[in-house]
């Protein structure tokens, strides 16, 4: 017995060493990549740190409370740390809407805002930088419900059979390229709202997306750069569509806002902010600046507040007005 404690007091220090970096890790690479360079919680009045409470509990599959929002994730990611990132909208938060987190092993892929009642998402909020582009990991995904949300108001692949319309990824499949299961995540049908063919595989709203992956995603435009995008289901905006399931919501109008991050910018703190807004309808114009607004004004006719995770002095500046220079829209 001595012998063995002996042994165990020599090699404990490097165990110990080893087990508290190991769990260091572990945490880290669970956690956020959140490399944001303000603090959300600096001169902010609307940011999304208020509605949280002051619990920071994990879900780890779970729906869990925090303050008034009701989120969920695959892991034990920080949910608070999450809803206050740039790229994540002024939660509407209380009983009839979850904020859906989800996550790879390389962290944090996206996150929506999903309706019970209606059975659709407000809007989906993603991130590009250096980190998560790139790849080449094709359509590795099949079309299926979104085992975070409670089956009772999940939508389902019945649902949006024979609706005549497609299922129209909001972030799309080319948006998340880096890695299999990434780019699998985003064939959830929460982060799908029915389209028009016409719409949804070409016309405007087609060729906004490529736009927004072929010069907005580049190195040389952006350091980090925050994306909304979705279809209106609030304030009567939208009709329904009936397949072989339930009745799904079908937006009237659908969206971007876009945050540009750069490092090598002083003003604003190296942010600029532009927003689209498009009637949802077969549409073959490729003039981007038809439909460009300011965000403030994408706001007002969203009912969405962006960015609200902004220092007030910041958002304020860019959401009043954008650049078309900036943005290549000339």
């Amino acid at each position: 017995m001595p012998r063995h404690a002996s042994n165990t007091r020599r090699h404990f220090p490097t165990l110990n060493i080893s087990l508290i970096m190991g769990l260091m890790l572990f945490f880290v690479s669970c956690d956020i990549n959140n490399d944001d360079d303000i603090s959300p919680s600096t001169g902010n009045a609307n940011g999304n740190a208020a509605l949280l409470g002051t619990s920071n509990v994990r879900s780890n599959g779970s729906v869990v409370k925090l303050g008034s929002v009701n989120a969920v994730s695959e892991g034990i990611i920080s949910l608070r740390e999450v809803a206050t990132r740039m790229e994540t909208p002024r939660l509407k938060g209380g009983n009839d809407n979850l904020f859906v987190v989800h996550t790879t092993s390389d962290g944090v892929n996206y996150c929506i805002e999903w309706n019970y009642a209606l059975r659709a998402q407000r809007w989906s909020a993603f991130r590009w930088d250096k980190s998560n582009t790139g790849g080449n990991a094709g359509y590795s995904g099949e079309f299926r419900e979104d085992p975070l949300i409670p089956e009772t108001y999940r939508t389902t692949l019945d649902d949006h059979k024979s609706n005549g319309h497609d299922r129209g990824h909001i972030i799309g499949s080319a948006d998340r390229q880096r890695t299999s299961e990434a780019n699998s995540q985003t064939f959830y049908l929460s982060n799908m709202q029915p389209q028009l063919n016409a719409f949804n595989a070409q016309g405007i709203w087609y060729e906004l997306e490529i736009r927004l992956r072929s010069t907005y995603n580049k190195d040389s435009f952006r350091d980090t750069l925050y994306v909304v995008k979705g279809g209106t289901i609030d304030n009567g905006n939208y009709t329904w569509v009936k397949g072989r399931g339930q009745a799904l919501v079908c937006p009237k109008y659908f969206f971007m806002a876009l945050l540009r991050k750069r490092n090598d910018i002083s003003a604003n703190g190296g942010y600029a902010a532009v927003g689209f807004w498009m009637k949802h309808e077969s549409n073959t114009d490729s003039t981007f600046k038809n439909y460009a607004v300011s965000i403030d004004e994408l706001e007002e006719l969203t009912g969405i507040d962006f960015f609200c995770n902004l220092p007030d002095e910041i958002e304020k500046a860019v959401e009043k007005s954008y650049s078309t220079a900036v943005w290549k829209l000339n």
